[in-house]
């Protein structure tokens, strides 16, 4: 075919070093892959940029130099506390590392200086970021708690009264709790979080925020008033079947604060928790994370948010022992109330049952806004779908739900207390659900305005975007974002409501729909923090991340377990930058450990699940454990050469393991490994295991089995992950699109026809709804082999960070068009072809200071800048 180069801002590889590039700006300035944060309490701070430009012109950056300083005048005039020199390096990722450490809660400015292969200097503007708790002696405050015992229902109630008699120049505030806290300052609230902090191991490490309240702060008077929740910290027995009512660290709920305040003269006053501070309980007459919350209105201290409010009655606070020996500032984005949905329709049955419809699956909590006679009991119990009778159906939900006396699964009780109309908005669970089924003790008048939803999520940048002419497939990816946000919350999780567990392999499973659609780097390396707490001494890590104690047994095995090596992988792919892996290898090290103590007489270790929620075909778990094992030996052997340590005896255990794999479960004459299935197909492909002589065969035959399968799948999660990947990979994009169309059982697309806005734990529902939710995201890799197959947008192994990019659609016979959108790490990425006139034009953005090769009929090479192919 003849290709038509219409619009090319520069010359290929060969000469784009040379293009001038003063139209290059420095911007998308982060520390800590944040803007200015007031957060840091690290003693090597990360910094990165980005650049924008009218043209970019093949821009690539050669050199760059970091100057920080204690003012931004100082900066200015390159007064300066430190500056790297200049270095040679052309990723827009710097360190701090200066022998004169940081010191704690101090404003510090910085900016960047590059240099092109010209020789062209450019400066970025001055950015900021200010300093934490970077010592855990930096603390002056206590933990405290109430003098209630842990299986007491109502929650702690805290206030704290305080004059300020001069100018106020700046209010910070450093709190964490366990396990959750709702903090106000003069009744208003201390910033936009919900369920703060994250989640975490609580013996093993807590996780604190910092807030700036200056604009809180009043002349005269204030008060601090804090309730503080349950969450994962104090699970009541036997609510759930995690274990987490036994946790080793569970006790009654308890926060830590300090609020720093530095008047106008330069004095520092610093009011903190302690003894002094003022506790009751009151209206949070009982929270739980998987049941709900009961808030009696009758109970509530009219004004106790106020400075005026006499507390002399209440008792002091008590001082506990802190959780863990290690406090650290919570580095990802907070939770978040992100978005509102209100009800679509409301169905009543008589005068004290109402269903309502969402519209959605989504997850969070809904504000009740009710009139009506003091004492009415109003529970709001939330679900995913609902009977032919209209009535909510839970049976796929509460299968784990051990209930207690007056306590519901994800069921929410308000009590009236009958003046005017009145507001309720749980504080301390959430829920996954569409429908609401609210019940009344009295009768009331509802209507849909009675009801808010409130989408509550980890509150991550949203950096990608797809669309094709499929709309099917525009749903399905649609679908695959609400569900994958459905599932982070402050951990990524399986599913929002019947478990809320961070399962390490759905954590990889969805990694490259994560990193495709969110700026999700500090939520995942917070994650694998929660990985080093988890590992046990002898090296064995359990399948849910944090646990308490539960999943820890042989029937989880490698496959799940190899989340610890895939995770930080994925992460230094995305982003260029190896903390992740640096923060997990020891980790990593000790496990392989445990592998190698637990090998049978061939070497290999068997146990596990394997390729979890199967259709029919199921795929031997010994031999996808022994992959997974192979697979975890050639990361580890990255890993080492990535951190310069020797990778020897890595190489050695994998190429033993490969050569394992291929004699025992590899037919060469038919070309097929295990047992046939799709997914036995494709997962020694797509980690490398197959000889290279046979990968065409393995591939054909991998085509053949889903062809004779009416293009339908027959899988679990592992071919989600693999099975469209390798047909593309290995030429049969259009056997890949045909199955990812289909609209029949077992199918993607299947869930979309059965009218689902959110993806299913299984391919189909039983009749009973008693074996899955319908907001799991482990099974929607299928979003992301959208972007980058059929729209093509892809990372280049060798050159991670995209610091080169791969655009290489496959151009289906089927569409139309095929567009997508990546806010990566170096900027914007735009693939978007389309057919005219019996040929193909594609458009591509590639951002300042990357290359690329893209794939039309043949593969060219480019520099930055923006590009129009017809061919």
């Amino acid at each position: 075919m003849k290709v038509i180069l219409k619009l090319i801002i520069c010359l290929p590889t060969l000469l784009f070093f040379s293009c001038k590039s003063k139209q290059v700006t420095v911007d998308g300035l982060r520390c800590e892959y944040q803007v200015s944060p007031i957060h840091i309490d690290v003693q090597s701070p990360r910094f990165n940029w980005k650049y924008s430009a009218e043209t970019s012109e093949g821009f690539k950056q050669k050199f760059h130099q970091l100057e920080i300083g204690k003012t931004s005048k100082d900066v200015e005039s390159n007064v300066l506390l430190w500056n790297s020199g200049k270095i040679e390096n052309p990723q827009g990722l710097g360190h701090f590392a200066s022998d004169n450490p940081l010191e704690s809660h101090q404003w510090y400015y910085w900016r960047v200086r590059i240099w092109d292969y010209s020789g062209n200097e450019n400066v970025s503007a001055i950015d900021s970021f200010r300093t934490a708790k970077i010592n855990q002696t930096d603390w002056k405050a206590a933990w405290i708690s109430d003098k209630h015992d842990k299986s007491f229902g109502p929650a702690p109630m805290f206030r704290k009264q305080f004059a300020v008699q001069k100018p106020v120049k700046s209010a910070f505030v450093y709190v964490s709790a366990a396990a959750y806290y709702d903090l106000k300052i003069n009744g208003k609230a201390s910033g936009p979080e919900v369920l703060d902090p994250g989640y975490t191991h609580y013996d093993k490490r807590n996780i604190y925020s910092v807030k700036n309240v200056s604009h809180l702060i009043q002349q005269g008077e204030n008060v601090l008033n804090a309730v503080v929740g349950n969450g994962f910290f104090n699970a009541d027995a036997p609510v759930a079947t995690w274990d987490f009512e036994k946790a080793r660290w569970r006790n009654r709920a308890q926060w830590i604060m300090e609020l720093q305040l530095v008047y106008a003269d330069g004095t520092q006053e610093i009011i903190s928790t302690d003894e002094t501070w003022k506790t009751n309980t009151g209206p949070h007459v009982y929270n739980n994370i998987y049941s709900g919350e009961w808030y009696d209105a009758n109970l509530e201290f009219d004004g106790w948010d106020q400075p005026s409010f006499d507390d002399s009655k209440w008792d002091h606070a008590i001082q506990v022992k802190a959780p863990s020996n290690l406090l650290i500032a919570q580095a990802m984005p907070p939770m978040k109330m992100t978005k509102t949905y209100d009800p679509v329709s409301i169905k009543s049955f008589g005068d004290s049952v109402y269903v309502f419809d969402m519209g959605i699956n989504f997850t969070g909590v809904c504000e009740l806004i009710v009139e009506g006679e003091k004492g009415t009991k109003v529970t709001l119990t939330h679900g995913e779908l609902i009977k032919p009778s209209g009535r909510i159906e839970m049976r796929n939900l509460d299968i784990y739900y051990k209930p207690i006396k007056d306590v519901e699964f994800q069921t929410d009780t308000y009590i009236l207390k009958g003046i005017g109309k009145e507001h309720f908005t749980p504080s301390f669970t959430y829920h996954g659900f569409r429908y609401v089924e609210v019940k009344t003790s009295k009768p009331l008048n509802l209507t849909k305005e009675s009801l808010i939803g409130k989408f509550i999520h980890t509150d991550m940048e949203d950096v990608g975007e797809f669309s094709c002419s499929n709309e099917l497939l525009n749903k399905i990816w649609s679908a695959t974002k609400q569900t994958y946000l459905n599932n982070v919350q402050g951990i990524p999780t399986d599913c929002p409501q019947r478990e809320k567990n961070g399962w390490t392999a759905d954590g990889y499973l969805a990694i490259d729909i994560a990193l495709l659609n969110y700026d999700a780097l500090t939520f995942y390396e917070k994650w694998l923090d929660d990985f080093v707490d988890n590992q046990k001494p002898e090296g064995n890590i359990s399948g849910i991340i944090p646990s308490a104690g539960w999943g820890y047994d042989d029937w989880i095995g490698p496959v799940w377990d190899a989340a610890m090596f895939i995770l930080p992988d994925a992460l230094e792919r995305y982003y260029g930058d190896a903390k992740a892996i640096e923060k997990v290898y020891a980790s990593c090290e000790r496990y392989l450990a445990y592998l190698k103590n637990r090998e049978n007489a061939e070497g290999t270790v068997t146990w596990g699940i394997g390729d979890w929620v199967f259709y029919k075909a199921q795929t031997p778990t010994d031999f996808t454990s022994t992959c997974f094992y192979y697979y975890d030996q050639v990361l580890m052997a990255k890993f080492s050469k990535k951190l310069g340590k020797d990778a020897s005896v890595y190489l050695k255990k994998a190429a033993e393991l490969k050569d394992l794999i291929n004699r025992k479960y590899l037919n060469q004459e038919k070309g097929m490994y295990a047992n046939g299935t799709q997914t036995s197909y494709a997962v020694p492909l797509a980690l490398g295991i197959v000889p290279t002589e046979l990968e065409g065969k393995i591939a054909e035959n991998l085509n053949k089995a889903v062809a004779s399968n009416d293009y339908h799948l027959d899988f679990g999660v592992l071919g989600s992950k693999y099975v469209l990947r390798m047909l593309s990979k290995y030429g049969y994009a259009e056997t890949a699109y045909k199955m990812a169309s289909k609209e029949t059982a077992p199918s993607w697309g299947y869930w979309i026809k059965q009218g689902l806005n959110t993806l299913g734990e299984t391919w189909v529902l039983s009749p009973d709804f008693r074996d899955a939710s319908i907001n799991h995201v482990f099974l929607g890799d299928v979003s992301a082999w959208m972007v980058n197959t059929i729209a093509g947008i892809n990372y280049d192994e060798n050159r991670p960070g995209f610091d080169h990019i791969i655009i290489k659609p496959d151009y289906i016979q089927d569409l139309q068009f095929a567009k997508a959108s990546y806010k990566s790490v170096k900027g914007l990425i735009i693939a978007d072809w389309k057919r005219v006139d019996g040929k193909i034009t594609l458009s591509v953005e590639i951002p300042p200071n990357s290359t690329a090769t893209i794939h039309t009929d043949k593969k060219i090479e480019v520099g930055s800048g923006k590009y129009e192919f017809t061919f």
